[in-house]
């Protein structure tokens, strides 16, 4: 292997580009050697480059993109972060761009300029041919987030009469195939989908065996107004490769290919896993006032949720000032119900997202986080009973943390279970709201529960 080509090196988190085949890109930059670095960057994958893209500072990344004037690919702008194609899309030539999205199938070109803003979409759009302009503005005509927008419109479709033979001749005299397929789709006269044939049985078969005995059991069509979450949860329920899209009419006018469903797929447990930790869906490339107004007001709403549990101890200042251990030992009741509220929580919440928690199983799910909060709160109540006992030398004080201790660990299991149920239900993100309502539950009914039997028992 020569020093002008890049490496990528497997390490314990997966693939990555070395630091010093970074530093060299930054050199060539820096040197404004061209060549040196298009010998760098061609071989590597388009998400590779996007990689770098986001990684290095503003300035390096605008000289990187005026030196690499001709090899830029428009992959890479697929890959990029939403926040980061603006940027870059900028910083390109008309030329460049123009280069770029050419090759690119519609479903991509859609992908690409939906977030952007008028002009830069303009100018994405212009770089089309005009057959290619009009399928992209066919399918931003879809609403957001919908298989209508998901799909490509480039389709290999054949009509339902046709023999293996006659596909496959069509197959090779056509010059506009898109680059990757799974399935001939079969169409009637109407232009509905009637099934499916994958490429191995085509290519497997005899010349003159009809299409239609060909046809696999999992074809299913897609209504291009479906959500693309739904879309994205039948790909994966049901092993799909393909599934052909279609209009009110149940005509076809596109295909969804793997790739994109589960592409939505990992983009929604990304987005749950940042909601639940209230970050919304920022990235490392966000400037700083973007990030502080995106973290802000969850931070408020947790303002409001601690000032509610202080609210809840004030009520017992006397018993505090009476026993100083009430303070040394309070927080630790309302932590392990917290921790055990977001671990009851993340489940919750994911088994909504995938659909594995519904009606017919809601009360099974309930009954046996409250059980698991209720043993988890008994093994802990007897270690901070002991501890209590040997720490300040009262029993009674550590049958008081005791208590407290499985009360609210069963309170922290019903409430991460219930709260998002009860959210989903109120068509409320499950992920985006029951943070909040989980910690404030935890936080007042174990500060209430520890300092309600301090006073009953212990004054």
């Amino acid at each position: 292997m020569t020093d002008e080509t890049i490496e990528i090196e497997g390490d314990a988190d997966g693939y990555a580009l070395e630091a010093k085949k970074v530093q060299k890109i930054l050199t060539a930059v820096e040197t404004g050697d061209e060549r040196q670095l298009a010998s760098l960057l061609e071989p590597l994958h388009p998400a590779d480059v996007a990689d770098l893209l986001e990684q290095i500072e503003d300035r390096p990344r605008a000289d990187l993109l005026d030196l690499w004037k001709s090899g830029f690919d428009g992959e890479v702008l697929s890959e990029l972060e939403e926040n980061l194609r603006e940027e870059v899309i900028d910083q390109l030539t008309p030329d460049a761009l123009a280069s770029a999205v050419r090759d690119l199938e519609s479903d991509d070109v859609v992908d690409l300029v939906e977030d952007l803003g008028d002009e830069q979409q303009e100018a994405v759009l212009d770089a089309l041919g005009a057959m290619d302009r009009q399928a992209v503005e066919t399918a931003l005509a879809w609403p957001e987030e919908s298989a209508g927008r998901l799909m490509q419109a480039e389709t290999v479709r054949a009509p339902e009469h046709w023999t293996v033979g006659e596909t496959i001749d069509y197959l090779r005299g056509e010059e506009d195939l898109p680059d990757q397929f799974y399935h001939v789709i079969l169409i009637d006269p109407r232009m509905k989908p009637v099934g499916y044939v994958t490429l191995g049985r085509l290519l497997g078969s005899r010349r003159e065996v009809p299409l239609r005995d060909l046809i696999e059991d999992s074809f299913r069509i897609i209504p291009a107004m479906q959500d693309e979450g739904e879309v994205a949860y039948a790909f994966n329920q049901y092993h799909l490769i393909s599934a052909p899209v279609v209009d009110e009419d149940g005509r076809l006018v596109g295909v969804i290919t793997i790739d994109d469903a589960m592409a939505v797929l990992d983009e929604e447990h990304e987005e749950d896993i940042l909601r639940l930790a209230g970050v919304g869906e920022g990235s490392l490339t966000d400037r700083v006032i973007n990030t502080t107004r995106q973290r802000l007001p969850w931070l408020a709403v947790n303002l409001v949720t601690a000032i509610l549990a202080s609210l809840v101890i004030a009520q017992f200042e006397i018993a505090l000032q009476q026993i100083v251990a009430l303070a040394v030992l309070m927080p630790i009741v309302a932590s392990m119900g917290g921790n055990a509220g977001t671990q009851s929580l993340t489940v919750a919440v994911r088994s909504i997202a995938t659909k594995d928690l519904t009606g017919s199983n809601v009360w099974r799910v309930i009954r046996r986080e409250v059980a698991v909060g209720l043993i988890n709160g008994v093994i802990f109540a007897i270690v901070m009973g002991i501890v209590g006992v040997i720490w300040f030398g009262s029993p009674m004080l550590g049958i008081v943390i005791a208590l407290a201790m499985v009360i609210n660990m069963v309170a922290a299991g019903l409430a991460g279970t219930v709260i998002p149920v009860i959210l989903e239900k109120l068509k409320v993100d499950p992920a985006l709201a029951s943070g909040a309502f989980v910690t404030t539950v935890t936080d007042v009914v174990g500060f209430f529960a520890f300092l309600g039997l301090a006073v009953v028992l212990l004054l």
